[in-house]
């Protein structure tokens, strides 16, 4: 599938863009980008230099360099015999409707087209294209140089071939994919975030906790664990010999409370300025950059001890 005279197209060069592009990049691909912002081209290579670092302390292809990316002004030249496109514009629906026809108009029907929106629908975003059969939703977790999950979903048009050749190529690509069943607003992952996220907001908003306090609990509790297994192995373990359904007999009851506050609060001024006052504390005077270091060496951090214990190989 992977021609190597070909290319894979990233169209939009934002933060998930730009991720995209870095981690095609380690995999040894020959990548073009574009972005009709005056300033994002520049923006995505300072993006890519400050992730090779950990993305070579990880291990990239052999092939893999700076040199194989080509910065584009024309949607055009970047997406002339691709053989794969990725698109990251921003979350708006009747932008990704413009962006995404123009791509299906531009590029050879057989070839994918996958689109990097963390919520949209599929089926909402393709009523303007010819050959909607084969485009396909290809969610990343930021950084997509680094966290190796990407929700393959369909819509209503999508062929089973595209869901499945989607899938080929991002495994090819060191990704755990998970293709849906069905097309569900948020998909897995970002369903399961946003309930946490629910839950921060109202702590913060009735005063029972700080970001501050939030983000530690995660930190130093659930997100340890959650970074060596998923939910439901935890509550097998939790249930000792039982397994999971004693642990879901002995703490059902107790833990029905909590999960009556469902609807996420209204993001109100006032709300947005006290949880920003609060987050200004937890940064403090590191920069946005530091910051981008330090979660990217904390991630690999995870990502070398995970292998060393499994003895898998390590997926990107």
């Amino acid at each position: 599938m992977l021609v190597p005279t070909s290319h894979v197209a990233c169209v939009g060069a934002g933060t998930i863009g730009g991720g995209w592009t870095a981690h095609f990049l380690a995999r040894g691909l020959q990548v073009k980008a574009y972005d009709p912002s005056p300033t994002a081209l520049e923006r995505l290579l300072r993006q890519v230099e400050v992730a090779w670092p950990n993305l070579e302390r990880l291990g990239i292809a052999a092939r893999a360099g700076l040199n194989n990316l080509q910065l584009h002004d024309s949607i055009d030249e970047v997406l002339s015999d691709a053989m794969f496109v990725q698109e990251s514009a921003p979350e708006i629906l009747n932008l990704k409707r413009a962006v995404l026809s123009e791509i299906d108009r531009l590029v050879d029907p057989s070839v994918i087209i996958g689109s990097s929106t963390s919520g949209l629908l599929l089926t909402d975003m393709t009523t303007n294209c010819l050959h909607p059969e084969r485009i396909v939703i290809g969610h990343p977790f930021n950084p997509p140089y680094l966290v190796p999950l990407v929700e393959v979903v369909g819509g209503e048009q999508t062929s089973p071939q595209a869901l499945e050749q989607a899938r080929s190529f991002y495994e090819a690509m060191n990704k755990t994919v998970i293709v849906l069943d069905k097309e569900i607003p948020g998909f897995v992952a970002n369903r399961l975030q946003e309930a946490l996220w629910r839950e921060a907001l109202h702590m913060v908003k009735a005063g029972e906790a700080t970001a501050e306090q939030i983000d530690l609990a995660i930190e130093h509790g659930p997100g340890i664990r959650w970074a060596t297994m998923g939910p439901f192995q935890i509550a097998h373990l939790a249930g000792g010999p039982d397994g999971i359904a004693g642990s879901m007999r002995r703490f059902g009851s107790e833990l029905k409370d909590p999960w009556t506050r469902m609807s996420a609060p209204a993001y109100s001024e006032d709300l947005i300025h006290q949880i920003a006052e609060q987050c200004d504390r937890i940064v403090g005077s590191r920069s946005y950059e530091i910051l981008v270091e330090e979660r990217d060496r904390h991630i690999v951090d995870t990502l070398a001890s995970k292998q060393a214990s499994s003895g898998d190989q390590l997926v990107l």
